[in-house]
């Protein structure tokens, strides 16, 4: 080890998911340095997470590369419907449709109200994801994306970080300075373990479905799909009295991801093909044959939020601080945008343009919406999860059909509960935050379902489709962007002059469009890197102590 290379970095980032990824091409377009570890080979080969929502899809539109991960996935023509059954071979209960990849580019710019947005959600499983990011990340020549490597040990030295990393198969080691250390090291985080915090908050919750411990299978079959004589789904979930399962098309073909409950006294740790094939039978009414590519037990039941985000150099993302019970898709999702919203910051701090006190504004913005998001899941998980199913759902009898009744009824109201959540999607904000210039309005009620387009500072910006197809968000600058929706360009001027002066990139936009003043209702807007409104005012504001605010001074 004492031989060891010296590697230096700007940011050493431990864990290659999805937010590791995003921060890593976050600082990349930013001319910010990093080293990316992670333990596995490669990205991952589970499917694991299922669903983008709108918002990420939009940060990913910012990066540019939305398109590659909508062509990615399900084939554009496949329907991306949430369909229930008793099982899949006898009676559908319930049915949410939603546009399938090719549909919701064209659909996008028909939608107003809750779901203006620059991008739709899109349905496609982590591993596709994964790719993209690491091929965007990799791009950046001064970053350094390391698979199949481990960190074994760091030291937060007040001015700098010292770090210890190895291969896995124990060839190779290096030592690593850099100016922080992020862990987006996963559930079982090797950084937030050596910082000493915890997670806080509920786990071990006991449902019948998304509480308690769960087996997957990752499986291809080329008959499974032709068996199913309903109309195709992208996702499949059963509702009978023997086992609760769910199981989502990866590819739309012939690969699935298959998740069972694991009942009371079962241990699943133990379960293997066999097991698997029963499993199936019981969510399909009838034996499949299949290949199964790898299987797993994982947890469902956890609410949980770590105590703190960060310490000195080291700051936490993703699994690492927060882990969800994974209806509504919203754990992957939080953990993009953990990365989005440290990433700006980490570079303003890096390149001198902003306060390093900018950085403490991270946890006090992330927490609150990581535990307002875990609350959200915890809500959707309940209300599929608990409900009630009797023997007499799978009857053909006047009983039988007044159960089915019952079920479908709420089962109707619970797929447009979990996801059609543009609220959830878009509602998050940091309205507390001391990075954020209030200006006394109030913002609208948190819903999970509506969302109401409002410039009060703290949250996503009302979007809007242009004149030449283009959306709002296309125009905002990579850093800061300020909106002079006035009819005077010169009121532009002096924040010119003040991000001049403050060596910031802002971008000034003069679109004094009718509909814009509408939804922004006052005619000077400063937007974030993370495509947040930072302040809103008008031309009478001295423009450099908003600045300062907003950079942490």
């Amino acid at each position: 080890m004492s031989n060891s290379p010296i590697l230096e970095t700007q940011v050493l980032i431990s864990g290659g998911g999805p937010s590791g990824l995003m921060l890593a091409n976050e600082l990349g377009m930013r001319g910010i340095s990093c080293i990316l570890l992670d333990a596995k080979p490669s990205t991952a080969f589970n499917p694991q997470a299922n669903a983008t929502q709108a918002r990420t899809m939009e940060h990913y539109r910012r990066l540019g590369f939305a398109h590659e991960i909508r062509a990615m996935g399900l084939p554009s023509d496949h329907p991306t419907d949430i369909a229930y059954f008793t099982r899949l071979t006898t009676y559908e209960l319930a049915r949410l449709s939603l546009p399938n990849a090719q549909e919701a580019v064209k659909k996008i710019k028909d939608l107003s109200g809750s779901w203006s947005a620059a991008e739709l959600p899109h349905r496609v499983s982590q591993k596709f994801v994964e790719t993209v990011l690491k091929k965007h990340a990799e791009k950046h020549p001064q970053h350094s994306i390391r698979y199949g490597w481990r960190l074994e040990a760091f030291t937060d030295h007040v001015d700098h970080i010292s770090a210890v990393a190895s291969s896995i198969d124990g060839s190779q080691s290096a030592h690593i300075k850099a100016q922080f250390l992020i862990g987006a090291d996963g559930p079982k985080s090797f950084v937030r373990h050596e910082l000493g915090f915890s997670y806080e908050g509920e786990t071990g919750v006991k449902r019948d479905y998304m509480g308690g411990q769960m087996f997957a299978v990752y499986l291809r079959s080329k008959t499974l799909m032709s068996m199913i004589p309903h109309p195709k789904a992208w996702m499949y979930v059963t509702v009978n009295p023997e086992r609760r399962c769910f199981l989502a098309c990866v590819d739309g073909h012939e690969e699935f991801a298959f998740h069972s409950a694991v009942l009371p006294g079962e241990n699943a740790d133990d379960w293997g093909l066999e097991e698997a094939q029963q499993r199936l039978k019981e969510v399909m009414g009838c034996p499949v044959e299949f290949k199964m590519l790898s299987h797993q037990t994982w947890t469902a039941g956890h609410s949980l939020v770590a105590n703190h985000f960060a310490k000195g150099r080291v700051f936490l993302m993703g699994d690492a601080v927060h882990l969800f019970t994974p209806t509504g898709g919203l754990g992957y999702n939080t953990a993009i945008e953990d990365a989005v919203n440290l990433g700006w910051k980490l570079a303003s701090v890096l390149s001198g343009q902003a306060s390093p006190q900018l950085l403490r504004s991270y946890e006090l913005e992330r927490k609150p919406l990581a535990q307002r998001n875990i609350n959200y899941a915890r809500g959707f998980a309940d209300s599929v999860g608990l409900y009630p199913v009797t023997e007499a759902i799978e009857e053909d009898s006047p009983a039988g059909t007044q159960e089915r009744a019952r079920a479908s009824e709420h089962f109707n109201a619970h797929a447009r509960l979990e996801f059609n959540i543009p609220g959830v999607t878009f509602g998050g904000r940091y309205d507390h935050s001391p990075v954020i210039v209030p200006d006394g309005t109030q913002p609208p009620k948190d819903q999970a379902n509506v969302y109401e387009p409002s410039a009060t500072p703290g949250g996503r910006p009302p979007h809007a489709w242009m004149a030449d197809s283009s959306s709002l968000f296309d125009h905002f600058g990579m850093d800061w962007t300020l909106l002079n929706l006035s009819d005077e360009d010169e009121a532009s001027e002096p924040w010119r002059k003040a991000a001049q002066s403050l060596q910031i990139d802002l971008k000034c936009l003069h679109l004094p469009l009718a509909q814009l003043r509408a939804l922004y209702v006052k005619p000077m807007v400063i937007i974030r890197p993370d495509q947040i409104v930072g302040w809103r005012g008008d031309h009478t504001q001295a423009p450099e102590p908003v600045l300062r605010q907003l950079l942490g001074f």
